[in-house]
């Protein structure tokens, strides 16, 4: 710790540059304080500051500003977080109690949330799982010789497309598709369905595999598109307007195009066992996220199925005001997972 008076100086500078992106003096200190010190004395906190790196001076004359190394001092031991309003809390509700049974989707609504909430940029992401297995399909007429193919896995995720048939879907196509996906495909784990698994019904189905084919491949495509991991990201050009991150926002909006980095930290961070983290500047192992606040959540359900959701910006952030609100959607997307998703019978 550093003291009170101390404290309270880096508190306001640290307030004040978030508030303006401006460098402060002894003379503004002098007026902020809530109590008189003098200029002499606040130069020389100020000194003492800069000494243990907690702050730096641009230019000989001009004031000072907080260095990266101070924001993880202030969220700490020095924010005064500004609680939600019962209002903002149920309009967060409301948005997230749409998709609450449907895993991705609720992890895709927190994301929008969260970058429209704090300016920052949003990601979601959902870790492979050799494991999770077919839990049902669903075959649904929509028209002549089509149908709606919707697959769910134990581990909540639903994948869905609209086939092409070459004969009617009628309750016979239904109940050969039905037998076949329940002694071939439910309970099969996802990585496990492809074509040569779908080539072992041919002789259970017969002559009726050459109509049964095209939803079969399309099957096939569903539970390999659900087994692989995902990383979606949204308000990238949030990021443009924080103009503490300069020229390196363009590294920065590369590397989330490119998605490979921030895949593999997500990836290593979940196999740690924190539930969230707060990586500031240089605490963050990927060079082009260094000058960044990067706040990330992991929630494990149904079936020790995984999932991160969390937020970049830089570190000029308002932290009072966005980490409250990145942990009240966090704690409702968490609970909302924890209640399960959709079943088939």
């Amino acid at each position: 710790m550093i003291g009170e008076r101390r404290s309270a100086i880096l508190e306001l500078i640290i307030d004040h540059y978030i508030k303006t992106g401006e460098p402060i003096g002894s003379k503004t200190m002098c007026q902020l304080l809530p109590y008189p010190v003098s200029s002499a004395t606040i130069r020389n906190e100020m000194a003492y500051l800069t000494n243990i790196g907690f702050l730096e001076q641009r230019h000989t004359s001009g004031g000072r500003v907080p260095t990266k190394s101070s924001y993880r001092y202030y969220v700490d031991n020095l924010m005064t977080a500004r609680k939600l309003s019962i209002y903002e809390q149920q309009q967060i509700d409301e948005v997230l109690s749409v998709n609450a049974s449907d895993p991705e989707r609720l992890l895709a609504d927190a994301a929008n949330l969260l970058a429209d909430t704090t300016g920052c940029t949003a990601f979601f992401s959902t870790v492979r799982d050799p494991y999770d297995c077919v839990q049902g399909v669903e075959l649904i007429p929509v028209g002549d010789n089509k149908a709606m193919l919707v697959v769910l896995s134990v581990g909540g995720k639903i994948r869905s497309s609209l086939c092409k048939l070459n004969c009617p879907v009628d309750n016979d196509f239904k109940a050969s598709f039905y037998r076949i996906s329940r002694e071939y495909f439910v309970g099969v784990p996802l990585v496990d369905i492809d074509l040569s698994l779908i080539q072992s019904t041919a002789p259970a189905l017969g002559e009726k595999i050459f109509d049964m084919l095209p939803i079969l491949s399309s099957l096939c495509s569903l539970c390999r598109e659900a087994a692989a991991g995902a990383l979606a990201i949204t308000g990238e050009t949030n990021l443009l307007s924080q103009e503490e991150l300069g020229t390196s926002v363009y590294n920065l909006l590369t590397l989330l195009a490119e998605k490979k980095k921030l895949e593999f930290l997500l990836t290593e961070f979940a196999k740690t066992n924190m539930d969230t983290r707060l990586l500031l500047g240089e605490e963050n192992p990927v060079y082009e996220l260094r000058n960044t606040s990067m706040a990330i959540a992991k929630f494990i359900y149904n079936n020790n199925q995984i999932a991160t959701l969390g937020i970049i910006g830089s570190l000029r952030i308002d932290y009072s005001s966005i980490l409250p609100r990145v942990d009240y959607i966090i704690n409702t997307v968490s609970t909302y997972l924890k209640e399960g998703g959709i079943k088939f019978e």
